[in-house]
């Protein structure tokens, strides 16, 4: 693998040492697939497919009305950090009829970037209160959509009903830049509680 791969990104460097799988998590239609294609090196898996009119009755399109796909299993991503050092991004599905992949997708991992959309608050309450039910670490990332409301981090703060240590940020998870500051601010928190 040394020389024939060197410069592929579809392999891990020889060098890594350590991989770190970091959930990326948030209510149905909020970014999370978009997230981790954004941040992902490699091709991210995806496992979107069309939405039909049967799942209709079960997803809430409520300001997402123009949303066409849905992910039913999990999105996957890689990020290495340095030379031995990588990040596993796992992306889980919204919606809670995926409670139990959820659960697996979140075994063994060290932390959650729960992405949230102002347009549709409240739906980011299951999503988080799963998350402190399982003791899995995370921060709070508003993705900013062209026609969602402006709120100050007070607000938010308190519309999520967040503790004072957990980390809120505003980030539009189709730039790679404010992807990459959204995921550096987990990570900063979870240097912060080991």
């Amino acid at each position: 693998m040394d020389s024939v791969h060197s410069g592929d990104t579809r392999y891990l460097r020889d060098s890594v040492q350590r991989a770190v799988k970091v959930v990326v998590a948030g209510p149905f239609g909020v970014g999370k697939t978009t997230l981790v294609g954004t941040l992902s090196e490699i091709r991210p898996l995806r496992t979107e497919e069309t939405m039909t009119q049967a799942g209709a009755t079960v997803d809430d399109l409520d300001g997402i009305k123009d949303k066409t796909t849905t992910t039913v299993a999990m999105d996957f991503g890689r990020l290495t950090l340095n030379d031995d050092l990588v990040l596993f991004l796992f992306g889980a599905p919204g919606q809670a009829r995926f409670q139990q992949l959820w659960r697996d997708l979140t075994y063994g991992a060290l932390g959650a970037l729960v992405l949230a959309d102002t347009r549709r608050l409240d739906q980011s309450f299951d999503v988080i209160d799963r998350l402190e039910e399982a003791g899995l670490p995370y921060a709070v990332a508003v993705n900013d959509f062209p026609d969602a409301p402006v709120y100050d981090d007070e607000r938010l703060r308190k519309a999520l009903d967040l503790l004072p240590e957990t980390p809120l940020v505003v980030c539009d998870a189709r730039n790679p830049a404010s992807a990459t500051d959204a995921l550096i601010t987990l990570v900063e928190h979870l240097l912060t509680l080991s």
